[in-house]
């Protein structure tokens, strides 16, 4: 269905999209250490055929993935990681917002697929609801949008990474860049429970996992990524329709903080 990928169009397919009032999608996901056994892209290629799925179901507009994250938890121990502050991923987010609204694409859903990245995702959205009213945004973090999905997603740990939900995903999506022959020996244990602080993954994990990734089966990933799908693309029909409750509010009059 159309619209399809932003980066596919040309200006004259990306503003008839903006003019028709399309939903656009933005994955948004990290580059950073995913265990012995994943890429370091792994947020990003689920983020982004996670929304892809979505925009051939419901002809949604597809942007560039955010492909960088706020990957701070993952610490310098081990290689692999890069990471943006942050601060630099919420105007990041906003930028993306701001500059789609230009071609008139006035409503997005950010979709996340880094656990580190939520708190900048909140941050952004929450200045655009303010400063922006005229632009509808959203974030789904693609863990928690089913429930039987949100359920699978920690029986191996609370502080899942890698583990047996990510890498069945990938085995559905990507399975030529899952080292099969790491994944008996990748299982490490969630050592956050009764915690009060928090810390870096080289306090917390000998090999960058968290879960049970040996677990992980191509059957269970498919599912997963049904699931999902599917409540993304109900987000992306509900969004077509919505109105605010009470009317559009007006923009705030100050200026934003520095």
């Amino acid at each position: 269905m159309a619209p399809g990928t932003w980066s596919d169009m040309a200006w004259p397919e990306v503003g008839h999209v903006g003019r028709e009032g399309a939903m656009g999608l933005v994955p948004v996901g990290a580059t950073e250490q995913h265990g012995p056994h994943l890429p370091t892209g792994t947020d990003t290629i689920i983020a982004t055929a996670l929304c892809e799925r979505a925009a051939d179901a419901t002809g949604a507009i597809v942007l560039p993935a955010i492909p960088v994250g706020c990957s701070y938890g993952h610490g310098t121990v081990l290689p692999g990681t890069l990471s943006v502050s942050p601060e630099q991923l919420g105007a990041l987010a906003r930028q993306w917002a701001e500059w789609a609204a230009i071609s008139g694409v006035t409503r997005l859903l950010f979709v996340n697929a880094h656990f580190g990245n939520a708190a900048s995702l909140a941050i952004a959205t929450d200045h655009l609801r303010l400063f922006r009213p005229d632009l509808r945004v959203g974030v789904l973090h693609w863990w928690q949008l089913d429930p039987t999905v949100a359920a699978e997603s920690v029986l191996d740990g609370e502080d899942l990474h890698a583990n047996r939900t990510e890498t069945s995903v990938m085995l559905a999506l990507a399975p030529h860049l899952v080292h099969l022959d790491r994944l008996a020996e990748a299982d490490d244990p969630d050592r956050t429970e009764g915690l009060v602080f928090r810390y870096t993954a080289p306090a917390l994990s000998t090999n960058g996992v968290t879960g049970r990734p040996s677990e992980a089966t191509d059957e269970l990933g498919r599912k997963l990524v049904d699931l999902t799908v599917a409540a993304i693309a109900d987000c992306v029909e509900r969004g077509r329709r919505e109105a605010p409750p009470l009317g559009q509010a007006p923009p705030a009059l100050v200026p934003p903080s520095p």
